[in-house]
Formats: C-alpha cells, structure tokens, sequence
C-alpha cells in the first residue's frame, strides 16, 4: 500500500493544474486512473481483511486539489465504502483549478454538481467537462449561482443531486458554516470544508453576511474557527476525522461510518509551523 501510495503521490506532485493544457497532462492519464483505482482497491481491501489503516494525514496527495485532499477523500472513500459515486461542490471556482472534485468526476467516474458565483469561471468548467473524453458523454452539472442558505437546497434538488451522495465540499470563503448548516437535501458520507485556523483553538463564529463584494475589516471575524465547525458538525451527526496538511479544509465523516478511522480533536488540524508568520488573531476577536 505505501508503495502504491508513494508512486501516486510522485506523479500527482508533478501534475500541473491549468485547464487549457489539460489534455496534455498526465492528470487524466490512464496510467493516472489505473494508480488511484489500485490504490482505492487496496484501501478497500486493508478495510475488509481489518488489516491496519494508515494515519490519514499520511494518505494525501495532490491531482487537481489545492493541496493533498484529493489523497485523504480517495482513502475516505474506501474507508466509509461509500459507492453512490455522487458528489456536490459549492464554491467550485472553474471546477478544475484546486478543486476538491475534479479528480472524482475525471479519474473515477463520480457524476456530481459544480456551483459557483463567478459566471466566467463556472462556464469555463462547463465547456471542459463538454469536450473532455472522460465526462463529454455524461458531464457533471454546473449551476452559476449565489449560494445562500435559503437556495441551497432548491439548488442541489434542481440538479437530482439531492439523497445520498459520498461527497459534499463547501469553500464559498466566509459563510461555509452557515451553507452546511442549512443543507439538508444531500445526505452527504463525506464533508470537506474550510475553516479558519488562523483563529486557533478559539471558539469563533462570523455572523452570516449577505454577499455583497465588500471585503470585511481587518477587525472583524471571518468564516467560523474549526472549533464552532467541528460542534457544528456534531450536531449535524458528523466527526472530524482530520484535515489537510495545511489544517484549513477539514473532513467529516458521518458518525456511524469507519470505524477504523479514528476521530481526532480539533488540534490536529493546527500541526503545521504557522510560527513564523504573523497572526492577527492571537486574541479572540470580538463578533
């Protein structure tokens, strides 16, 4: 398995991300799609026979996410057995570019929903997926739209994403703990969200703004601590079972899947040396 692992890895490390060159790259290759395929099935495997798992912030790398999730979900995948092969991304961007599903749509054949502000980039994603050979014939949905509490669900149902899905992955940059709170027409295995390390282990929660372009005061909290997500997560049912190897996306599994995963505290996604660079939040900010 780490052998497996170790060789994926050196390949995903040399992809480049750009979607023009894409077909160029060896993101979509077959010998990519055989790697992440044999790495799945040895996870299943390890999981099956009960055979030991490795740590999970040992199991990431990078196809097309901005950092090593695509690593950590694949190994998530095997570890819940979640199969519907279903995913949702709200705040995609051009659902290629550090996206945390990319790889699932491209590689191993997941149909989803990629949903994004930004008109430009949303249509950008949709015409690659058109015209790629691994999705032309059944591409992904892509939706241009603001998320907000009050449409998310409407936007999920509209696009027959709603019920079970393996993944849910939310980065809208400020008002993600208040998308998941309000989602309740997917039913995801799997969660993957932002959330604001830079606040340490304080208990910090922005109020939800209304997305209106103004940039927020360098005095006001932003986006919610990965202490106020984590308890958000336990009363939606979900554990923190880590994150990456930044700390600021973190994941959640529904709390009766894996058992073999273990669940970790919210220190575990404040690891990396943030020592040297400054902290504007070494005091909990006032809402």
């Amino acid at each position: 398995m780490r052998r497996i692992a170790r060789g994926l890895r050196g390949r995903a490390d040399r992809i480049s991300g750009l979607p023009g060159r894409l077909e160029r790259m060896q993101a979509t290759s077959p010998a990519t799609k055989i790697a992440l395929r044999e790495l799945l099935l040895e996870y299943r495997s390890a999981v099956s026979e009960r055979r030991p798992l490795p740590p999970l912030r040992d199991t990431g790398f990078r196809v097309f996410s901005q950092a090593d999730e695509d690593g950590i979900l694949l190994f998530l995948l095997a570890a819940t057995g979640a199969d519907t092969g279903r995913f949702v991304d709200i705040g995609a961007g051009d659902c290629v570019t550090a996206n945390n599903c990319a790889n699932l749509a491209f590689n191993l054949g997941f149909h989803g929903l990629f949903v994004d502000a930004h008109e430009g980039r949303i249509a950008a994603g949709r015409e690659l997926y058109a015209r790629h050979p691994d999705t032309s014939t059944y591409p992904p949905r892509t939706v241009h739209a603001l998320v907000t509490p009050e449409n998310v669900d409407t936007i999920v149902r509209d696009a027959a994403l709603d019920g079970g899905i393996d993944v849910l992955s939310i980065d809208v940059d400020g008002n993600d703990y208040w998308i998941w709170e309000a989602v309740t027409a997917a039913n995801p295995a799997i969660v993957v969200i932002e959330t604001h390390t830079e606040y340490r282990l304080h208990d910090v929660l922005a109020p939800y703004r209304a997305p209106t372009g103004e940039s927020t005061r360098a005095d006001e909290p932003v986006g919610a601590s990965p202490v106020a997500m984590t308890r958000l997560g336990e009363r939606l049912g979900y554990r923190l079972v880590g994150g990456n190897r930044f700390g600021f996306n973190a994941f959640y599994l529904r709390s009766e899947l894996a058992a073999a995963v273990p669940t970790v505290d919210v220190d575990d996604l404040l690891r990396h040396d943030w020592s040297k660079e400054p902290n504007p939040w070494s005091k909990p900010p006032v809402p």
